[in-house]
């Protein structure tokens, strides 16, 4: 894990609950958020977790998967029963299919270790701006030269309207109703297609929404894939 941060520090106050059974992770990550002006609190174990979860409610929550008596997994699962609040997830690389269960029980973002601090600074704010979206969202939804009209149905890239599918219309607002979270291929076929379809016909559509609003669509800086998870749309500027 990489402690060094570079970005500046934030008058934010937002409060993020950290939840690891390693003492170093914890302690590391109460001192680089709380610099960056967040409060802080930590927990060990799940159960310690909910117990604050319920006492301070916190606007973010940061958990490791891999914990005693209660995992992170069903950690999410507990949470995300109760509450909407962003949950970014620690993985271990190449545990893909643990990653997209936790996003399927409710995680919005994973971070793999070992991890740079300023990447887990970015996913933060990230997760705490699309809350704030969520809360206060907006007819219109813009991403760099994208320009999302959700009353209008309508697509604008820089000035030129693109035409979409009523279906790749769906997958993009779909995508732009969680900016900046990861969606999972599950996730993303069961809200647009009813599940009724598999990844690769996902995958179809994908592509054709990035040659219709990518600058270059072999090097997509809009919709990201998430290998072997799913994708997400870049967070609005």
């Amino acid at each position: 894990m990489t402690t060094t941060a570079t970005t500046t520090a934030t008058t934010d106050k937002s409060r993020v609950l950290v939840v690891d059974d390693e003492p170093q992770i914890t302690r590391v990550l109460r001192t680089v958020l709380s610099s960056q002006g967040y409060q802080v609190r930590t927990a060990t174990e799940g159960e310690a977790a909910l117990s604050n979860f319920n006492e301070w409610r916190p606007e973010l929550v940061i958990t490791d998967l891999y914990m005693p008596h209660m995992d992170g997994i069903e950690l999410c699962r507990r949470i995300r029963a109760m509450s909407g609040v962003p949950i970014i997830v620690l993985t271990v690389k190449g545990e893909e299919k643990t990653k997209v269960e936790a996003l399927d029980c409710g995680a919005d973002d994973s971070v793999t270790k070992p991890f740079g601090i300023d990447e887990l600074l970015a996913r933060t704010r990230t997760a705490l701006r699309h809350r704030l979206q969520q809360q206060g969202e907006k007819p219109v939804f813009r991403s760099g030269d994208l320009a999302l009209d959700l009353v209008r149905r309508k697509v604008m890239v820089g000035d030129r309207e693109v035409q979409l599918s009523p279906r790749a219309y769906e997958v993009l607002r779909l995508l732009a109703a969680h900016a900046g979270k990861v969606l999972t291929h599950k996730f993303i076929l069961d809200e647009v297609w009813d599940g009724a379809t598999d990844v690769q016909y996902l995958r179809v559509y994908v592509r054709t929404l990035r040659k219709k609003i990518e600058a270059d669509p072999d090097r997509p800086g809009l919709i990201l894939t998430e290998p072997g998870v799913g994708y997400r749309l870049r967070a609005p500027d």
